[in-house]
């Protein structure tokens, strides 16, 4: 503690973000990151942008990306938000969607960066549990509240709601914001986006870091009816005028067009998801439903943070979060089918 920090400061429980090891042979299973390289028209589109016009100010309004981002989703431009990675984009939704009288409501098992945000921006929360097996149920949230935040596919479990339950969340409030954060979306759900057109107090969150292989450009946008991302941009602009570079700009521009880069990757994902699941179900894993690119798995006679251990001493990292009721669960990222196997094989030595 510093006698210089605001009285806030203190109080403040940071995000922990995913370890980033420097190992020999490492299989790194632990942060979600694509394990195949981005396509390569963003490349390209990144080199380009590596010019003398550097030493200009990128676009304040990112207009040729939010186009982009439209056009993908059948939205208009002036409906799409973008900032510097979509944990940037829900800061800016915490600060100027979700502090109200009531309470803002997320799932208890949940993105660790809610209770984070709640914190730093002095919103009041209630964490609404999930069921018996580990699912979210809309109709829990059918209580007094705020404004509701949650991710779907849902993280850490990686299970789904399907879009009809979105939407009745959505319909049972309508007074109230409800942000559903969409970064896992491609590898298996049907995003939400397709209900703004209809909906004005719901915006969609996603992210260019886990689908499309560009964690190392930040970048995350918003959809929403315009009164929601006129909120965004105020708060944006109050803060930081030029979130994203020009780098950063041409790249996302060049992901979101390349639809084809992104379902074959997505395919292989997909695969290699099914296939690692069935190959721990046999070992004796239990494997909640998984529609992310990672899977969430416990073995009922080895404790989550010893076969943590384990796995680290043999160079594979996997997540392990040390917190009620799923400490004895592993997230583990899908790599490719050679880094699975890598896992597969130090599990069989340590069981």
């Amino acid at each position: 503690m510093s006698k210089y920090w605001s009285p806030i400061v203190s109080t403040l429980k940071p995000y922990v973000p995913g370890e980033q090891p420097r190992m020999a042979n490492l299989v790194k299973l632990n942060t979600n990151e694509n394990p195949y390289a981005p396509s390569e028209k963003v490349i390209e589109a990144i080199r380009g942008a590596a010019s003398a016009d550097l030493r200009l100010y990128p676009d304040p309004l990112a207009l040729d990306l939010r186009q982009a981002i439209a056009a993908r989703y059948s939205v208009a431009a002036e409906q799409v938000f973008v900032g510097n990675g979509s944990d940037e984009v829900l800061a800016h939704a915490f600060a100027a969607l979700l502090k109200h009288d009531e309470p803002l409501l997320y799932p208890d098992i949940s993105y660790s960066f809610y209770p984070t945000y709640a914190g730093l921006f002095g919103i009041d929360a209630i964490e609404v549990p999930l069921d018996a097996a580990f699912r979210i149920d809309v109709t829990d949230y059918r209580r007094p509240a705020g404004a509701i935040i949650l991710p779907n596919p849902n993280a850490p479990t990686g299970i789904g709601l399907p879009l009809a339950e979105i939407e009745a969340l959505v319909a049972d409030h309508p007074d109230q914001p409800v942000v559903i954060d969409e970064a896992y979306i491609d590898f298996g759900g049907e995003s939400a986006a397709a209900l703004v057109p209809k909906y004005d107090n719901l915006l969609v969150v996603q992210t260019f870091s886990k689908s499309r292989a560009l964690a190392g450009l930040r970048v995350g946008f918003a959809i929403g009816q315009r009164p929601l991302i006129e909120g965004l941009e105020r708060v944006k602009d109050s803060f930081n005028s030029y979130p994203l570079g020009r780098a950063a700009q041409a790249g996302a521009t060049a992901a979101i067009k390349d639809e084809a880069w992104l379902e074959a990757t997505c395919r292989k994902i997909v695969a290699s998801r099914a296939k690692l699941t069935a190959e721990l179900e046999a070992r004796g894993f239990e494997v909640l439903p998984s529609q992310a690119n990672f899977i969430f798995a416990r073995h009922p006679k080895h404790a989550g943070g010893i076969l943590a251990a384990k796995l680290r001493e043999r160079a594979v990292i996997v997540r392990h979060f040390a917190k009620p009721r799923i400490a004895d669960f592993l997230r583990i990222t899908i790599g490719t089918d050679a880094e699975c196997a890598r896992l597969v094989a130090a599990l069989d030595e340590i069981l």
